[in-house]
C-alpha cells in the first residue's frame, strides 16, 4: 500500500507531495483512522538529554520535516519516539523561490534549498504552548526539540540575537534545543561554525538556557567541515558545557552520485541528503565519538535501514534521527529502527 501511494506522490512536485501527504495523514488522524500503538516494553533514556525525558525507542524524526510544529500528534503516533520541529527564526520568512526540494530516487537521495522557511516564533509559541497544554490534560506527546536558526536578512554579525531570542521566546515549550548553524542554504550561515564565533554564540545561548532552567543543548553541524574543523566544534561544546551535537547537517558535495551529471545541474544548489551521506556522516560519528567518549551524539544522514541503525549506535550514537529515509522507506523504516 505505501509503495503505490509513495508511486502516486512522486508524480506530484517534492515539496507539494510533501505537505499533501503530511495534512491528508494530520487530518486521518484528526478522525481517528490513525492512532498511536506504539507501546514500548519499556521506555528509556537518551545519555545528557535528562533523567526526566523518557523515549519510546532511539528514534526521532530530523528537523526540517515539521518546520512549524504543525504535525508532531501524527509523527508521534506513526512511531517517532522523538520529533524536532523548526528550524524556526525570529520572524516568519517564505524562503527560497520555488522549486526548492528535489528527488535523487535512484540514489535515494533529496537536494533541498529551501533556505529558513517557517512562520516565526510567535506561530510556533502557540503551536507549543497548544500541545503542552493537552500533554497537561494526560495527552501522549512524544519529546520535542526545536531547531533554532538565524533570519536570512540578519546579517552575521548579529546572528546572535536572533539566537538567543529564539531561545528565550520557546525555552518554556522544548525538551531540548539544536543551534543550527550548518545549513547551506543560508547565506553565510556556515560561517558561525568557525572558532571565535562559536564561542561567542554558545555562550550567550548557555547564560539564556542556565538563567531559565538547564535543559540540553547540542550543535549541528555540516559533514563537509574538516575534521580539525569538526574537532574543534566539539572543543567549544565540551568547555562551555553544551549537551552535545547533532552529526550531520546536509551536504554540499555531491561526490559518487547515480543522477547524471546534467541532471545534478538542472537541479543547481541545495543540501544532499539521503543514501549518498552515510559513509561521511558515520565518519563524523566515528571522529567525535573517539575524542569525546562521554558527549551525547546523535547520528543523522543516511539511515535508510535497520542495518544502518544499528551501524551508528555501534559508532557510539546515543540517538537516531531520519528524514530522507522516511521519505522513501515510510513508516516501515521507523519500525524496523524501533526495535533497536
Amino acid at each position: 500500500m505505501f509503495k503505490l501511494a509513495q508511486a502516486i506522490l512522486f508524480m506530484l512536485p517534492a515539496e507539494t507531495a510533501h505537505y499533501f501527504t503530511m495534512n491528508l495523514l494530520k487530518v486521518c488522524y484528526q478522525i481517528g483512522l490513525i492512532r498511536n500503538t506504539t507501546q514500548p516494553a519499556e521506555r528509556l533514556n537518551v545519555r545528557g538529554l535528562g533523567d526526566d525525558l523518557w523515549f519510546n525507542n532511539r528514534v526521532g524524526l530530523a528537523a526540517g520535516f515539521d518546520k512549524n510544529a504543525q504535525y508532531v500528534e501524527v509523527l508521534y503516533a506513526l512511531g517517532f519516539a522523538a520529533i524536532e520541529v523548526g528550524t524556526v527564526t525570529p520572524r516568519g520568512q517564505v524562503g527560497n523561490p520555488k522549486p526548492r526540494l528535489f528527488r535523487l530516487k535512484r540514489d535515494k537521495a533529496l537536494i533541498n534549498r529551501l533556505g529558513f522557511n517557517n512562520d516565526g516564533v510567535d506561530a510556533m509559541e502557540r503551536r507549543l504552548m497548544h500541545l503542552r497544554s493537552k500533554q497537561a490534560s494526560n495527552h501522549s506527546l512524544p519529546v520535542i526539540g526545536i531547531n533554532i536558526g538565524k533570519n536570512k536578512l540578519t546579517p552575521n554579525e548579529q546572528a546572535v540575537g536572533d539566537y538567543v531570542y529564539c531561545l528565550e521566546r520557546l525555552h518554556a515549550y522544548g525538551d531540548y534545543f539544536v543551534v543550527n548553524v550548518s545549513s547551506p542554504n543560508t547565506p553565510g550561515l556556515r560561517a558561525l561554525q568557525g572558532k571565535d564565533s562559536l564561542v561567542e554564540l554558545l555562550t550567550r545561548l548557555q547564560a539564556v538556557n542556565k538563567a531559565k532552567g538547564l535543559k540540553p543543548l547540542l550543535l549541528k553541524v555540516a559533514p563537509d567541515l574538516s575534521d580539525e574543523a569538526l574537532l574543534e566544534a566539539a572543543t567549544v561544546v565540551t568547555e562551555l558545557q553544551c549537551t552535545g551535537m547533532v552529526l550531520t547537517n546536509t551536504t554540499i558535495s555531491r561526490e559518487g552520485l547515480i543522477t547524471s551529471s546534467r541532471s545534478m545541474g538542472a537541479i543547481g544548489n541545495g543540501g544532499l541528503s539521503g543514501d549518498p551521506l552515510a559513509v561521511r556522516s558515520a565518519e563524523v560519528l566515528a571522529l567525535i565519538r573517539k575524542a569525546y567518549p562521554d558527549m551525547t551524539l546523535v547520528s543523522v544522514g543516511g539511515i535508510s535501514s535497520k542495518e544502518e541503525g544499528q551501524k551508528r549506535l555501534e559508532l557510539g550514537a546515543d540517538f537516531l534521527q531520519v528524514y530522507t529515509g522516511f521519505v522513501y522507506g515510510g513508516p516501515h523504516l521507523i519500525k524496523c529502527l524501533a526495535e533497536l
